[in-house]
């Protein structure tokens, strides 16, 4: 049933916006392109063992999940860690209310506060009501299912206020999507989207991710003495789109921007692009 309905969207999409769908046409050979050189990358065969990606030692997430030998589970690709670190050191010791999706054994809610510290507010989402047991202080665990739209709305609700999240629920993209258009505008400002576990070629959540990526890169710069644009409403509250290896990260502004500009600083200068700028 679902393969139906995305053809459905599919063609819905072509029909009510025929030039964008052209351009998504259009680029498809460079994708490919893309595609080839990824798949013909040149293999190093000067060590006969290749050592398989941990994290920096000194990352306080990666000693947690190291020392966890016992006790509540948490299964988790190794190189995530360093990504976790990287994106969401920025909140440690702040008040930080953050959303998991997918709670499955409970240790990862751990790792977040152990992380974060004790102004951290936790919020636990999962489909299998057996993990309301995971629920304490500062723990909140809602029951429901990520692809439903109505359970985000009162999800959102109750939850007025959002600065991180981390989707390792279903996995599939039509959940994904879901979680993303559902809590991605409702985050705080300088919030912090995480999506894991976008496996295969032709993904869908990724080939979603490429449409905002477009998106960020929407514009006409008008030519002046300095390039200059306004921004539109998505490029003025994100900030920045990060792909890694099956994990996307997606970081909002901590304050709107309301364009985007390139000065020229200096005083000498080739003289070919200078008949194209005005006097």
């Amino acid at each position: 049933m679902q393969p139906a309905k995305n053809l459905l969207q599919l063609l819905q999409s072509f029909l009510t916006r025929p030039s964008e769908s052209f351009k998504a046409l259009r680029s498809l050979p460079v994708t490919l392109d893309a595609m080839k050189l990824a798949r013909e990358w040149p293999t190093h065969t000067s060590s006969s063992s290749i050592p398989v990606p941990t994290s920096d030692a000194s990352n306080p997430l990666w000693k947690f999940f190291e020392a966890r030998q016992a006790g509540r589970g948490i299964w988790k690709w190794t190189h995530y860690f360093d990504v976790y670190h990287s994106h969401l050191k920025k909140f440690v010791g702040q008040e930080v209310h953050i959303v998991e999706i997918g709670i499955y054994s409970g240790g990862s809610l751990e790792m977040w506060r152990e992380f974060l510290g004790p102004k951290c507010h936790i919020y636990g989402v999962d489909i299998a009501p057996e993990c309301r047991s995971y629920e304490g202080k500062d723990t909140k665990v809602f029951i429901g299912d990520q692809a439903d739209r109505g359970f985000w709305k009162t999800f959102r609700s109750q939850v007025p206020r959002v600065d991180v999240v981390i989707d390792d629920g279903g996995h599939a993209p039509f959940q994904q999507i879901a979680t993303l258009e559902e809590l991605l505008p409702h985050m705080h400002p300088g919030g912090v989207f995480v999506c894991e576990d976008i496996h295969g070629r032709h993904n869908r959540f990724a080939s979603y991710i490429g449409g905002l990526i477009d998106s960020l890169n929407e514009g006409n710069p008008r030519m002046q003495p300095e390039l200059s644009q306004m921004a539109s409403a998505f490029q003025s509250w994100i900030h920045s789109i990060h792909h890694y290896p099956f994990i996307t990260v997606i970081e909002k502004r901590d304050q709107p921007i309301q364009g985007l500009v390139a000065p020229r600083h200096g005083t000498e200068w080739q003289p070919f692009l200078e008949k194209d700028l005005p006097r």
